[in-house]
């Protein structure tokens, strides 16, 4: 562990959610059970005034009202992840857009501003570039947000936000967290972070994020079969989310269904086993491609411009991510390249999303950040080329290098 991370009273994320796995199932299961009710009932009629006024709730009085507003299994779920990112509470949501959504509306009110790294998931950049502006008059400013001062320059009066990933999607840059959230605190806003990409392997709340925020689709639930996102942070600022008046989470509805929340939490224990093979194989390919002189992205590389922010704010027993981006000139050419990949060498498949026990690949521009104009692509610098790939952890690692040279030298890349 860093110094950083070792300051304080901080904890290994896999002790923290060692410690809060003991709900177990009504009749003893060492599983907890699935709680597939709509709608819960009390035993006394007075009982319902308090819920919907706010006074009881599930960690006061243990009472549950609609599937829309807190369900059980969602409820632990949701304390498991806290846990392991070290806050204070959290709950899930339908979908990782559902939760980045209701945490920033959560924060957020009409006229409000947003400052924003300039390379973000492509859905969540429209969120911030367009639909927010057009429909709840908040604005956003992108920026390089390894640029501090270009940061706190973009900053106003009316920013309550300053939002970034950790590792960012799909150029792999690694945000200073530390330093983000001091910048954020000074201007009395708050620091979102999106820890997709890194989980374990970076926990944002030690540094100062106030919220953070999960696509389990991806690393968390590892098996590509589940749609579900999660945001984390204080009790209050979770509560608020539920809120029967204004609560986006209660309010707009993107409830996560108790059957996901129940299969997602039977994956958290292996989590730490898969992170520590994607990251190690990720690392073993980076530095093979390194070698040949392909054009390679990962922040394991020393070369990785964020190599040394990454080393100070991550726990190195977890790697630098299960990500690579390798650079293939043209979109032709990265077209050719996984094609090859998937088509002949078995090597992984061609798809959006990532965090799957087998490699998945796509071409960033013209897929998960297709909705960012052409000057911002050009901005967040990701080239028309740019191949993404979510390394697996099937096969040998021989045998999917192998694989993998054989495409890159097919196509020209080497």
């Amino acid at each position: 562990m860093n110094e950083e991370t070792q300051s304080g009273d901080a904890q290994d994320p896999v002790e923290r959610l060692a410690a809060v796995r003991h709900e177990f199932g009504e009749h003893g299961g060492v599983n907890m059970s699935v709680e597939a009710s709509t709608t819960f009932t009390v035993l006394e009629a007075g009982t319902m005034p308090d819920i919907f006024e706010g006074r009881l709730g599930p960690d006061t009085g243990g009472c549950y009202l609609y599937g829309r507003h807190f369900n059980p299994t969602v409820f632990v779920l949701g304390r498991q992840l806290a846990a392991m990112e070290g806050a204070e509470a959290g709950y899930c949501a339908a979908s990782g857009l559902g939760a980045i959504s209701a945490a920033l509306l959560g924060l957020l009110d009409q006229g409000d501003h947003v400052v924003a790294s300039d390379t973000l998931y492509g859905g969540t950049w429209a969120m911030l570039a367009e639909f927010l502006p057009r429909k709840c008059g908040i604005t956003t400013t992108f920026v390089d947000i390894q640029d501090l001062d270009a940061v706190r320059a973009a900053t106003t009066p009316r920013t309550r936000v300053i939002y970034t990933e950790s590792v960012t999607n799909p150029t792999l840059r690694v945000a200073d967290l530390p330093k983000l959230a001091s910048l954020a605190h000074e201007r009395d806003a708050k620091f979102v972070v999106d820890n997709t990409f890194s989980p374990l392997a970076i926990t944002p709340i030690e540094h100062g994020a106030d919220v953070v925020i999960h696509s389990l689709t991806k690393f968390v639930n590892g098996a590509s079969d589940f749609i579900a996102g999660a945001v984390v942070g204080t009790e209050e600022f979770i509560g608020c989310l539920m809120d029967l008046h204004t609560g986006p989470l209660m309010i707009l509805g993107p409830t996560m269904d108790p059957q996901v929340a129940h299969a997602i939490s039977l994956r958290l224990p292996h989590l730490p086993i898969r992170m520590i093979e994607h990251a190690r194989r990720s690392q073993f390919f980076a530095e093979r491609l390194q070698d040949i002189g392909a054009e390679v992205a990962y922040p394991g590389l020393p070369e990785h411009p964020d190599h040394d922010i990454f080393r100070r704010v991550g726990r190195p027993e977890y790697g630098f991510g299960g990500l690579i981006t390798v650079d293939a000139g043209t979109r032709d050419r990265a077209d050719q390249l996984m094609e090859h990949l998937q088509n002949v060498e078995g090597f992984g498949w061609m798809a959006v999303s990532l965090g799957y026990f087998d490699t998945l690949m796509s071409c960033s521009a013209s897929s998960t950040s297709s909705e960012m104009t052409d000057e911002a692509l050009a901005a967040a610098g990701i080239a028309p080329g740019l191949v993404r790939m979510s390394i697996g952890i099937t096969g040998s690692v021989e045998q999917r290098w192998s694989q993998l040279e054989r495409s890159l030298k097919h196509v020209g890349i080497v």
